[in-house]
């Protein structure tokens, strides 16, 4: 088997591009109106489809932000989207809500991340995924 995670995935087109013109919104209705399908052809071909959503406050936001600003070795990750966000952030959590109001299936449910704290939202990640796909425990003397 293989493990892959995608950082925001195809879910760009939920939230980020709507909130910044980056799609049309014929193009947004239309991701939205097949994405669940999208998922569920995904799942019938035996693949385990977990979507986390990791959830910071719009302080922690500005915190880490200003950090990256401060920062030469981090200052490349900001882009100008980010730039934007923090004034964005009622459309961002408005389209966020539409997109877990559409796209919570009950195979494929969003599991929703305290990621204030990036140590312990990294580690209730993968718990929920040892937690939720089986696996076979490899004796120690292996090891």
């Amino acid at each position: 088997g293989e493990m892959v995670f995608f950082d925001r995935s195809w879910y760009n087109r939920a939230v980020v591009e709507p909130v910044n013109g980056f799609c049309t919104k014929s193009q947004y209705r239309t991701f939205m109106g097949q994405v669940n399908s999208f998922e569920r052809m995904i799942m019938e071909s035996d693949t385990y489809l977990i979507k986390m959503y990791f959830s910071i406050s719009k302080e922690q936001q500005a915190l880490r932000f200003k950090e990256i600003k401060s920062n030469p070795l981090k200052r490349w990750k900001m882009t100008p989207v980010d730039q934007k966000a923090q004034e964005l952030w009622d459309e961002y959590t408005a389209f966020k809500l539409r997109m877990f109001e559409y796209t919570d299936l009950k195979q494929a449910p969003w599991v929703v991340i305290d990621a204030n704290r990036k140590t312990d939202a990294r580690i209730e990640a993968l718990q929920y995924i040892l937690d939720n796909i089986p696996y076979e425990i490899v004796p120690t003397d292996f090891i």
